[in-house]
């Protein structure tokens, strides 16, 4: 067990987590809403840490981050728990487990541990993925410091429900920000997921990229009947555009149905293009179709000189016009992140 980083002690032994925006109050032997963080006798501890339920070498653009590090493989940790609940969750076996499953389903992996394996199988960043990474902050935090220093970048798949004081600590040495977008009103947020307070997810992603200039690409999984909707695809893609700005890449995923939501058909192909056609009437440069293999949309063009900059098939990358962030032929910016462009610099 590790003591957590981000809390506070209250009167009678109870304490107060800082880590998610459930801010948890905990009383004693009594765990988070996440199921990962336990008070012991007034400390607050995470008793995750190293415990690694899932890892694999995996294409950047699975996270998927096509703008970032495009090509590159990077070393995909998961642990157990999540401070969500959502019902179409494709990774539910992990990430409602709870601490009992911990010494059975997942193995240690040390921060300096994970840094040789990123190694060994030719990896060029680390993320921490599968489930919720802030709910291993501790484990990721003390591991985003030893990959700055391996020359690894580091990502972060994330709901978005992580506290500005954890994005502000993390954030020296994170850069990328995965967040999803699930919908945008408060009645899809409590009927998915059972979160009653979702606007802060925004507030900290767009702190994620002025403050702290990390790469942030969105991800809406279309759900039909729940956020399919013209008002909130509107919605995000507006918010996107406004706060993020319009060189944001937008992912638009097709559901297949999972865990508790196996009664709702798969996202119908229409639907996905209407998506795809608000983000790009909305301004939005760059919007792609998720789970629909072949789409046009899953190579990179242009948006000035319509050529041809990053050719994808699956997960399979070509890069053919770029040069650092922008387009090798007209010199337009496409917010690209890789090595050599000084949009990578901390």
């Amino acid at each position: 067990m590790h003591e957590a980083v981000l809390y506070e002690k209250l009167p009678g032994s109870r304490v107060r987590c800082h880590t998610c925006q459930w801010r948890c109050r905990i009383n004693p032997d009594k765990f988070g809403v996440c199921g990962m963080y336990q008070n012991k006798g007034g400390t607050l501890f995470s008793l995750n840490y190293a415990r690694v339920s899932s890892v694999a070498a995996d294409p950047i653009e699975k996270k998927p981050l096509f703008h970032f590090y495009p090509g590159t493989l990077c070393l995909s940790l998961g642990t157990l728990g999540c401070n969500f609940h959502c019902k179409h969750c494709q990774n539910w076996e992990i990430s409602t487990a709870d601490s009992g499953t911990l010494g059975q389903g997942c193995r240690e992996i040390q921060p300096r541990a994970s840094m040789e394996l990123a190694k060994q199988y030719h990896c060029q960043g680390i993320s921490w993925t599968y489930n919720e990474p802030a709910v291993w902050f501790e484990y990721t935090l003390d591991s985003a410091k030893l990959a700055r220093e391996n020359n690894l970048y580091t990502v972060y798949v994330t709901n978005g429900y992580a506290t500005p004081e954890a994005l502000d600590t993390i954030g020296p040495y994170l850069d990328a920000w995965r967040v999803d977008i699930k919908g945008f009103s408060d009645e899809f947020y409590k009927t998915l997921a059972k979160v009653p307070r979702w606007r802060e997810i925004l507030e900290v992603t767009k702190r994620a990229k002025t403050k702290w200039n990390m790469h942030v690409e969105v991800v809406t999984n279309i759900i039909p009947t729940m956020n399919d909707d013209a008002q909130q695809l509107e919605d995000i893609a507006n918010w996107i555009r406004d706060e993020l700005g319009e060189l944001t890449p937008w992912h638009v995923t097709r559901f297949y149905p999972h865990h508790h939501m196996m009664h709702l058909p798969s996202t119908p192909l229409d639907t996905i293009e209407y998506a795809y056609k608000i983000g790009r009437n909305a301004g939005l440069k760059f919007v792609y179709a998720g789970n629909v293999p072949g789409h046009q949309s899953e190579s990179t063009r242009c948006y000035a000189c319509g050529k041809l900059n990053v050719q994808r098939l699956g997960y399979q990358t070509e890069i053919e016009g770029l040069e650092d962030s922008k387009c090798k032929f007209c010199g337009a910016e496409l917010n690209f992140r890789s090595p050599g462009s000084k949009e990578g610099e901390k």
